[in-house]
Order: C-alpha cells, then sequence, then structure tokens
C-alpha cells in the first residue's frame, strides 16, 4: 500500500502508452530537420503546450529540465550570476527543499548574502517577515510553493506582489503543489516556477522551468543552445512527451482528485489524532496539500515506525526522501520549533490517485498497532509516563 507520493508516484498507465514509440519508432532528435527529428520534435511542443497549461503560461516560456533540482539551480544560480552587479542579496524560506537550500548556501560560499526567513510553528511564512527582510540589494526572492515534508501551502501570490512593487525577481519551487491544488503563474505572481514530471505520475528525470517573458537568466550549463540556451543538451523525448501526459491527465481530474484526497485526509488525521495518545499534527491543519499528513508521535522514534508499517504493507516516510539516509533531525520540523528526540519521531503520509478509504481504514489501524508496540519498547515513553 503505497502512502509516500511526496517522495515519488507511479507512473501512469496512459502516461507509459505514450512514451512507448519514441524509445525505438519515433526515436528522431528533436534538433534534425528530416521527417523523424521533425515528428519528435512536434510531439516535444505538444508536450511543453499540456505543462505550460497545467500552471496557466504560455508554451514559449516553459523549458524542460532533467527535474525539479535542476530547474531550481537554474532559476537561483542563474538569476545571482545575471544580477550579481546589481547586488548579491538572497531572500529564502528555512524550510526549503535541499535543490533550494543547498543551492543559496553555495552562493553564499561565492559572495552572496542569504536571508532565510523563519516560519511559525504551523509552518508557514509571513509574508511581513519577507517584506522586511527586502534590502535594497536584494535581487531574488525564493519561496517554496508547498513544502514537501509537511505539506503547507505558503502565501505566494502576497510575497510575489510585494516583490514585484521592489522590483525584485521570484521564483518559487512548485514541485508539490502543481498537479495537487491550482497553479497559476498569474494568479500566483512568479517570475519563476520550478515542476517535477515524477510528482504527478510522469516518468523520472524530466522536469520543468517556468521562465516570465522579459526575464534573462545566466546559463549555467553551456552546449548546443537547446531550449533557449538555458538547457542545452540533447532533448529527452520520451520523458518530455510523458511529462506532458501526466500534466494533461493531472489538469482534468484536478478538482476531483484534490477533493478526494482532502477528505481522505481529513479522516486519517482524525483517527490518528483521536487513537493514539499523544500524537500531533505537523503542520497547519487546512492550509496544506490535500493528500498530505505529518505526524509526531512523543517516545517514538521515525525510522522504526516507518521499518514497522513497511512490514505491514505500507509505504510511507519520515520526510523528505533526498535526506532519508541521514541521521539529522529533518530540518524543516526542527524550523516549526520541535526539541531534535521530537523531530526523530515524525512520520509521513502523503497519499495519491490510487488510495482509497480502505486503505486510509488500513492505515489507521496499522498505525495505532505499530505504535503501541514501538512504545512499549521504548525507554523514552517510559519515561514519559514516569
Amino acid at each position: 500500500m503505497y502512502m509516500d507520493h511526496s517522495a515519488t508516484s507511479p507512473v501512469d498507465p496512459e502516461v507509459f502508452e505514450a512514451m512507448k514509440p519514441y524509445f525505438q519508432e519515433e526515436f528522431g532528435n528533436a534538433s534534425t530537420l528530416y521527417k523523424l527529428g521533425r515528428d519528435s520534435k512536434r510531439a516535444m511542443e505538444d508536450a511543453r503546450a499540456h505543462v505550460a497549461s497545467i500552471i496557466g503560461a504560455e508554451p514559449k516560456d516553459v523549458i524542460f529540465t532533467s527535474g525539479g533540482t535542476e530547474s531550481d539551480n537554474i532559476a537561483i544560480k542563474g538569476t545571482a550570476y545575471k544580477l550579481k552587479n546589481k547586488g548579491k542579496h538572497i531572500i529564502t524560506s528555512n524550510i526549503e527543499h535541499p535543490a533550494v537550500h543547498e543551492t543559496c548556501k553555495y552562493l553564499e560560499k561565492k559572495g552572496f548574502e542569504v536571508t532565510y526567513i523563519p516560519v511559525g510553528t504551523d509552518g508557514i511564512v509571513k509574508v511581513s517577515d519577507v517584506e522586511t527582510a527586502i534590502r535594497d540589494d536584494t535581487i531574488l526572492i525564493t519561496i517554496m510553493h508547498a513544502n514537501n515534508e509537511i505539506g503547507t501551502v505558503q502565501p505566494i501570490a502576497e510575497i510575489g506582489k510585494i516583490a514585484h512593487e521592489k522590483g525584485i525577481l521570484f521564483h518559487t519551487d512548485a514541485v508539490q503543489s502543481v498537479g495537487k491544488i491550482p497553479v497559476d503563474v498569474n494568479d500566483l505572481n512568479v517570475d519563476m516556477l520550478s515542476i517535477s514530471s515524477h510528482k504527478l505520475y510522469g516518468p523520472k528525470g524530466i522536469g520543468a522551468l517556468y521562465i516570465k517573458k522579459g526575464v534573462r537568466l545566466e546559463p549555467i550549463i553551456h552546449g548546443g543552445g537547446h531550449e533557449r540556451g538555458l538547457r542545452p543538451g540533447t532533448e529527452n523525448v520520451p520523458g518530455i512527451v510523458g511529462f506532458g501526459k501526466a500534466c494533461q491527465l493531472s489538469e482534468e481530474n484536478l478538482e476531483e482528485e484534490s477533493a478526494r484526497l482532502t477528505r481522505l485526509r481529513n479522516k486519517l488525521v482524525d483517527a490518528v489524532l483521536k487513537e493514539n495518545e499523544k500524537a500531533y499534527l505537523n503542520g497547519d491543519r487546512e492550509k496544506r496539500l490535500p493528500g498530505n499528513a505529518n505526524f509526531r508521535f512523543t517516545g517514538i522514534e521515525g525510522e522504526s515506525l516507518i521499518l514497522h508499517l513497511d512490514s505491514k504493507g505500507i509505504a510511507a516516510s519520515t520526510g523528505s526522501a533526498c535526506s532519508s539516509t541521514k541521521l539529522e533531525p529533518s530540518q524543516v520540523l526542527m524550523a516549526i520549533g520541535l526539541e531534535e528526540v521530537e523531530a526523530h519521531g515524525s512520520l509521513r503520509i502523503s497519499m495519491g490517485r490510487e488510495n482509497t478509504e480502505e486503505d486510509v481504514e488500513h492505515a489507521i489501524v496499522a498505525i495505532k498497532e505499530v505504535v503501541s508496540t514501538l512504545r512499549n519498547m521504548s525507554p523514552l515513553w517510559c519515561s514519559k509516563e514516569e
């Protein structure tokens, strides 16, 4: 029973079928002039239109990348290098995905200054804090749309409005939100927006970056000039076709699926908090992604929780898949004010298309059984009881 869609999602069967011809039959290089190449180019541009449509953008403003991490790097480094003579100050939050956080840390080593905006216990950035952090030499604000661990949705439109009033470029990592909640680049007031295919039932290894008309970035990869010179390299046509189909399917079912997952999430949250002593929901109850529920359980270590659930056939996680091998507590959970021991006891459930009400009922029972088992073994829980 797969309940870790924030880490990745299975490729939709229709997506897989759409991709298949482009591995052997329609294998042409999209940059060539003969028919095989032209056919690949046409398929690629059709896919670009579908990617653009799901975020309310023009196709010409979307470039393909290898995924969310590369999109974030192009947006952030590309802006920093292009505007370094204007200023070297960047604003971000302290709950960003490593693709943004580590890129900002790298730029600090290159002479840039970064302000990391804190979040409250609800896991949401305050617009006023962002506004206060703006300086005369601020060249970029990058705040994620929805958090990958606790699912909280940030006030992107309001932050973007302030950024534009101040003449500052604004980027958002929307990897977790596209395909799950409505995303429109115009409504959000963004100049750049990152997307990843495998978070919305497309293939891994392909993503996109929306770049608003008129925004100029310094290339961070050099080569043959593909994708407006910002992402050179022979295009991954099968991946692009699959990505486009995934966006098309997600857009068609967005409203209905979002409502369904919200109902399932609320049922799970209500039951887990009711049936487990000292169980807590991390992040705001309402301002979060439809399928995301992030819990913490006093007296329990997260990795043990995940392994015991796995033995019951449930795939879940403690936080970001990119950080799952690290022993340090979650940066996001520490940022919302948890103690280290609390942060180590988290469980992220992220549901998707194939999850049913029966899955939720099974998860509720399994979580209660595992929590009880682990607490009976835990010296941390015993100390709490004493």
